[in-house]
């Protein structure tokens, strides 16, 4: 995203491809979850490409990464790959679960402007 932010306009998808080191018959799928999202608009045609819709701020590091990949807070135990709860709680569950909040707590306080900011 911010190889488009930077752009600031259209971007054609072989010039984005290619900053983003991908094939540009893999990049719709990558793209996908960004434009589902609505926050990257994309036309296809020789004219087309994809184009930032929404600021950076707007935008935490965790809202991408779940975009990208899924939900990131489960109850899965690390130790078991089962679920693990407080009834009934693993060796790590207090430990695991301070530590998985801190991250999604700093993920989530973080824009992606923040993020990009701090490179």
């Amino acid at each position: 995203m911010q190889a488009l932010c930077s752009c600031g306009a259209l971007l054609p998808g072989t010039d984005l491809a290619e900053t983003l080191g991908t094939s540009h018959q893999y990049l719709p799928q990558i793209m996908s979850p960004l434009v589902h999202k609505r926050w990257v608009s994309s036309s296809r045609g020789p004219r087309g490409g994809y184009q930032l819709s929404v600021q950076l701020d707007s935008i935490s590091v965790l809202e991408l990464i779940e975009a990208m990949e899924g939900v990131t807070d489960t109850d899965t135990c690390v130790l078991s790959g089962e679920i693990c709860d407080a009834s009934d709680p693993c060796a790590l569950h207090g430990a695991w679960s301070q530590a998985r909040d801190a991250l999604l707590g700093e993920l989530s306080s973080m824009s992606l402007a923040d993020a990009w900011d701090a490179c």
